[in-house]
């Protein structure tokens, strides 16, 4: 039985069950209780990222073979409990990159032009023409070029941008970088020179509080943040104090330090555009991601060697 605990379906989906017994329940996640009762029978398991797939949860599952999780981050799951137990972890990785970057870049645009607060203001009978920014000939930093910082460098190649990119996995003679004029530094660089700083990186010990307020100081003063990576590489309440201070003129978050988060004073802000963790969700990746899935699943399920298997891996910062 293959075990859906969160809301992951697609045409893919649909054509796996002619052949697999398949139980999707979009809430089971708020359950661990009841998951680990759906788990015992299951021999596969599939999540996006709010199923915090523990030790524990998979001890509760003796014939699960194979964790497929729908999205790019893997820190909502043990990797090293199911290499343990033998599970398989696959992932399509890559698959939602475009997605990601292309509300990078909407939410870059918006804040430069202060388009959410334009247009409410527009709505509500004013006609304020105030100036904005020109994104062409900024300095924009890219926390992490993997998939999903690349992409978003790749989209912005007409801009004219003085690209930095920061990442220990990536060298500065990667071949990935050829042709996308993104010059590898220090993070201590990447913060102080930047006009805009986007954050692509998961959520490890490493990188937890990585933007704190000590961080925060030393970057260029009005510069803009936007995180599409992970809510808890940025510390909320040192981000507040910047939007406040001005020392952050304004930022974007696609994620939060816990999802769905309590409204609190962030959600006050002006200078503040939220969004509900969609970045890779879109028709087109969530296509793509589903089709990587359910021929993953095929192909563990029947004893074969996963296409897209992913490994357990750490990111230092010095």
């Amino acid at each position: 039985m293959i075990l859906i605990s969160e809301d992951v379906w697609g045409p893919a989906f649909a054509e796996l069950e002619k052949t697999h017994r398949i139980v999707q329940d979009p809430d089971l996640w708020q359950n661990p209780e009841a998951l680990k009762t759906q788990l015992a029978t299951a021999t596969a398991l599939v999540v996006r990222n709010r199923t915090q797939v523990t030790a524990e949860i998979l001890a509760a599952a003796p014939n699960l073979k194979v964790i497929a999780r729908a999205g790019v981050g893997l820190d909502n799951i043990d990797l090293k409990a199911a290499n343990d137990l033998g599970i398989v972890v696959v992932a399509g990785l890559g698959a939602n990159a475009v997605s990601v970057g292309e509300l990078t870049v909407g939410l870059a645009l918006s804040l430069l032009r202060n388009i959410p607060n334009s247009a409410a203001d527009t709505k509500a009978g004013n006609w304020n023409r105030a100036a904005g920014r020109e994104l062409s000939g900024l300095t924009w930093s890219l926390l992490g070029c993997g998939a999903t910082g690349l992409a978003t460098a790749r989209l912005l190649a007409g801009f004219n941008i003085n690209f930095l990119g920061f990442d220990p996995f990536v060298k500065s003679d990667d071949a990935r970088l050829v042709g996308l004029n993104i010059r590898m530094t220090t993070l201590e660089e990447a913060l102080s020179a930047a006009d805009l700083v986007s954050i692509h990186m998961p959520a490890t010990p490493e990188t937890t509080n990585l933007l704190n307020s000590a961080r925060i100081a030393t970057m260029k003063p009005g510069a803009l943040l936007v995180n599409v990576g992970r809510g808890e590489v940025v510390n909320e309440t040192d981000l507040i104090t910047a939007l406040k201070s001005g020392q952050i003129a304004a930022a974007a978050l696609d994620v939060r330090e816990s999802e769905p988060p309590k409204t609190g004073e962030l959600e006050t802000l002006t200078n503040v555009i939220l969004t509900p963790h969609i970045a890779g969700i879109t028709k087109e990746s969530q296509a793509k991601i589903t089709g990587i899935l359910a021929e993953n699943l095929a192909l563990v399920l029947s004893d074969q060697p996963a296409s897209h298997a992913v490994a357990q891996h750490k990111v230092p910062l010095r």
